[in-house]
């Protein structure tokens, strides 16, 4: 089955990240760190078919030594907290050959990524398979500052000054000069991210037409592309390791229940479409013919079951489905086709609200993981944070920061997600394991209710299938009267 995954991120000292094992990891080779002063050994790593880097015209000869190439990012980075990378992660398509996939992959980086002046360090994978099908992928490691034309590194930003009526440089009330700080390349922008999304689906769906295949992937969210469906998280390959060996993860779980539910709506919403194709292909002809109500197709239908039953058994089993049939119509006050076509729109609604608060606890159940996560980091790391506050020499206070320095920037990291991206102003981790149990508790009442309305669909179905049946015998019937009336 053709698989649309492409993943991007940054690589930051920031996250306690160094892009020499990054790039050391994705080539599944060793490296040494001239700003950290280790070496990175991932020659044991499995799974690494093909790696290379590609340069742009103006790109030093030397960058495609690969630890020649990260050493100089990391030396042209000066603050403790830059961003050095972008690390992409694409899926590769098992309806192609490695070879093929490779070129595709190759022309893809050639042109979106080199062509454009970006230095792209470019790793195919093909891991163990998970659950029996394989997972080919892709890794491309980009340098986020710019090449300038004699091969130098460039400015991510430059500054571009506020200016009065007068084309004259504005001061603040410090007298700094006031300016903005503008990017010198667009491969940070939202709609450029858009756009390699955009590509990448449309090379590889080029290639399956040229290769007369019929799959065909989409780079658009579930939503964009009008799928009613709850996204599964992405487990990572520590998660999946797990998962393979038997051992059951939360993020596994969650992934099993967001497929379960999936399954479950896609196989009711399958069903309410053949009904509501159904009433709006029969509505129109019973109600010109003024038909009897659908329970006077329910005794009809009785009627003709009795004809070929063979025993009273039969008799009396074909009775009971009367009555229950003949009781949910009184129940729901279901006597026309109007009426069952309203209701079925109803039911529809109510199966598209259960999925939207399915949908609404899935999100705030994967963010409560993310702030769990994060904060329990900030719980680890406080005792070497006071530590370090409690001491007063600067000498002996910058040697225990230097000591510890990749924990404390992972403290601090973890303090500024949670504060900008989730709003938490006060960790609770109790508080939040409490509130993803009650998520979960209700999910599992959400479950019976799903099933109550999938019997409710059924039973609709079966008045649904009882007319069809009736409908189909009367023509038979009709001949049979007209055989046997007496000829003139």
């Amino acid at each position: 089955m053709a698989l649309y995954h492409f993943h991007v991120e940054q690589i930051k000292r920031s996250a306690g990240q160094s892009v020499i094992a990054a790039a050391a990891y994705r080539a599944g080779e060793k490296l040494f760190s001239e700003y950290y002063g280790e070496t990175n050994d991932f020659t044991r790593k499995g799974g690494v078919l093909h790696t290379e880097i590609l340069l742009p015209p103006n790109a030093p000869p030397e960058y495609a030594d690969r630890q020649t190439l990260w050493n100089a990012v990391e030396k042209a980075e000066k603050n403790k907290k830059a961003q050095l990378a972008y690390s992409f992660d694409i899926a590769l398509q098992n309806e192609l050959s490695m070879d093929e996939n490779i070129a595709l992959a190759r022309r893809f980086v050639q042109e979106h990524f080199v062509s454009k002046g970006m230095i792209a360090d470019f790793a195919v994978h093909e891991p163990d398979k998970e659950n029996g099908i394989p997972n080919p992928h892709f890794h491309v490691l980009t340098a986020m500052r710019p090449l300038n034309p004699d091969g130098t590194w460039g400015n991510k930003q430059r500054r571009e000054y506020a200016l009065d009526e007068n084309g004259e440089r504005i001061r603040d009330e410090k007298g700094e000069y006031v300016f903005n700080a503008v990017h010198t390349t667009d491969w940070h922008e939202p709609e450029t991210l858009e756009r390699w999304r955009e590509a990448w689906c449309r090379m590889v769906n080029c290639e399956f037409e040229r290769k007369g295949i019929s799959a065909r992937i989409d780079h658009r969210s579930y939503e964009a592309q009008g799928i009613e469906q709850i996204p599964t998280v992405h487990e990572g390959p520590l998660v999946q390791k797990m998962e393979k060996r038997g051992i059951r993860t939360q993020k596994g779980d969650l992934n099993r229940w967001i497929k379960a539910t999936n399954r479950l709506i896609a196989a009711i919403k399958k069903k309410l479409k053949a009904l509501m194709e159904w009433i709006a292909a029969v509505k129109e002809e019973l109600a010109k013919a003024k038909e009897p109500d659908l329970a006077d197709y329910l005794i009809q239908y009785h009627d003709m079951r009795n004809a070929g039953a063979w025993s009273q058994k039969a008799k009396a089993g074909n009775l009971k489905k009367l009555a229950a049939a003949y009781s949910f119509l009184k129940a729901n006050q279901i006597f026309t086709v109007e009426e069952l076509e309203r209701q079925t729109h109803e039911l529809s609604a109510a199966v598209d609200d259960l999925a939207a608060q399915s949908k609404a606890n899935a999100a705030r159940i994967k963010q409560l993981d993310s702030i769990i996560i994060f904060a329990e980091h900030i719980r680890r790391i406080q005792p070497i944070i006071d530590e370090m506050n409690a001491i007063h020499w600067k000498g002996r206070r910058e040697k225990f920061q230097a000591a510890h320095q990749q924990e404390i920037d992972l403290y601090y990291t973890s303090q500024r997600i949670l504060k900008e991206k989730d709003g938490v102003k006060k960790i609770d981790i109790p508080g939040w394991k409490k509130e993803q149990a009650t998520l979960r508790q209700e999910e599992t009442i959400r479950a019976a209710q799903y099933d109550s309305l999938r019997e409710k669909l059924n039973q609709m179905l079966n008045v649904k299938h009882c007319i069809e049946e009736v409908k189909h015998e009367e023509p038979k019937k009709q001949r049979t009267r007209k055989k046997d009336e007496p000829q003139h």
